[in-house]
């Protein structure tokens, strides 16, 4: 049986899964605020970083199958275009205790990386015009910062317009 690897100090399921694949990385850490209403907006403004660069892991439920959603925090999810993007019928969100139950992780600190089960994901298209993106790496007040390409490797991601402004 192979070993899992080990967990780094201060380290998430998520940063353990980008090193473990070698992929290049920065985190971002800052101070959360539980007040904060938008958990993505809240680290865009933290970080400097424009909103259309930072991505919202979002899971919902097409056809009854769970599916992360990954968009930039400037916008928000199109369901029908979710549904469309794998090949289903219809999409809603999923239960937030559902999706922290399947991902390990919790509700504004669900990262797409080192979910405890994998699941079918979708990137939304506009990634791919920044050099780099950021995405939560399993904590709230944490992100890591990683090219889209590498990304959608990491997650066997769909690449597909699922964002509407």
């Amino acid at each position: 049986m192979a070993k899992k690897p080990k967990k780094q100090q201060g380290g998430t399921p998520a940063t353990v899964a980008l090193t473990a694949a070698g992929a290049a990385f920065t985190v971002h850490a800052y101070e959360h605020d539980p007040s904060s209403p938008s958990y993505g907006e809240e680290a865009a403004e933290a970080l400097g970083v424009c909103p259309d660069r930072v991505f919202k892991t979002l899971v919902a439920e097409v056809d009854g199958e769970l599916t992360v959603a990954v968009v930039p925090v400037a916008g928000s999810l199109d369901l029908k275009a979710l549904a469309s993007a794998v090949g289903g019928k219809r999409a809603t969100m999923a239960d937030p205790a559902a999706a922290e139950r399947t991902t390990g992780y919790v509700r504004g600190g669900i990262s797409p990386l080192g979910q405890r089960r994998r699941l079918r994901t979708v990137l939304d298209a506009s990634a791919g015009s920044h050099a780099t993106i950021c995405v939560s790496a399993g904590r709230r007040g944490l992100e890591v910062e990683l090219t889209a390409a590498d990304l959608a490797a990491l997650t066997n991601a769909t690449l597909a317009t699922i964002a509407r402004k």
